[in-house]
């Protein structure tokens, strides 16, 4: 078991069900990416530069996707809290699946060019 294991494993069935979801998409999408914990969250790196991290908090789990990867998914994200680097998907609403993997496919790509 690695620290993302045991960080996922810390919250209730309901919240680690969205972090494994979030968690499969990365792999997927990235499986050359290292995980690792970094900031007391699952964080993914790709090609030696930080890709994205997530967390689960009491009403939401925030994705931070970098910068780019919030100003390339403004009007999508329109919808939810968002800063500069992170958007907050919160725990009483479903889980934005396809635009979470949107995210994670453009932040490879730029990581990859």
């Amino acid at each position: 078991m690695n620290g993302v294991d045991e960080y996922i494993k810390s919250f209730p069935e309901e919240v680690q069900e969205r972090l494994t979801v979030i968690r499969n998409i990365i792999r997927e999408l990235a499986p050359q990416a290292t995980e690792r914990i970094c900031m007391r969250m699952p964080t993914y790196d790709l090609n030696g530069k930080w890709l994205v991290h997530f967390a689960a908090f009491k009403k939401h789990i925030g994705f931070y996707p970098q910068p780019e990867g919030i100003e390339a998914f403004k009007e999508k994200l329109s919808g939810y809290k968002t800063s500069k680097g992170a958007v907050q998907f919160p725990l009483d609403k479903p889980l934005p699946v396809d635009l979470i993997r949107e995210i994670v496919k453009f932040r490879v790509e730029q990581q990859t060019k």
